[in-house]
């Protein structure tokens, strides 16, 4: 099944290559400034977020102000999420946590004799993230209120993946 939230990974994108186009001198400032366009409460406040961000940049970075008005259709149904459900969506330090050590572990021994030995050292890489459980109890707490927002946004869907 597809998940309808792929789509709307393009909005993290849309935010990164705004940088492409600045000095990274002005990348702070650019950053807090179109932080108020994708955390908007709706469309409309979104507009005027973007005016105003416009109003701010347009001169210096006109590329930036295209880019986000060519790909606005894209970012309006993302607006119609949650905010926790936006939160996960925009976020990849969760997915980053976990291929990072996978990256390293592989990456140092290189070649593997069998499909079996590169998934063993996988499953090694993940295990040795939480040997405990413990941080994983506090990650999962976390997502409480994102779990509720999916649950409801997407009527049973969640909960029904788990039968």
């Amino acid at each position: 099944m597809h998940n309808p939230l792929c789509r709307y990974r393009h909005n993290v994108h849309l935010l990164r290559n705004s940088f492409k186009y600045a000095s990274k001198k002005d990348w702070v400032a650019i950053a807090r400034d179109l932080k108020p366009v994708y955390t908007a409460p709706s469309e409309p406040a979104a507009l005027d977020a973007f005016a105003e961000f416009g109003e701010q940049w347009e001169k210096k970075y006109p590329a930036i102000i295209r880019l986000w008005t060519n790909a606005w259709a894209e970012l309006v149904p993302f607006l119609r999420f949650d905010q926790e459900i936006r939160a996960i969506i925009c976020t990849t330090n969760a997915i980053e946590s976990i291929n990072a050590p996978i990256r390293r572990a592989v990456n140092a021994r290189g070649h593997f004799p069998t499909e079996a030995a590169a998934l063993k050292c996988v499953y090694l890489a993940i295990m040795s993230l939480d040997p405990t459980g413990k941080v994983q109890q506090r990650w999962s707490n976390h997502w409480k209120a994102a779990l509720n927002a999916f649950e409801i946004t997407f009527d049973g869907r969640l909960s029904a993946a788990r039968k």
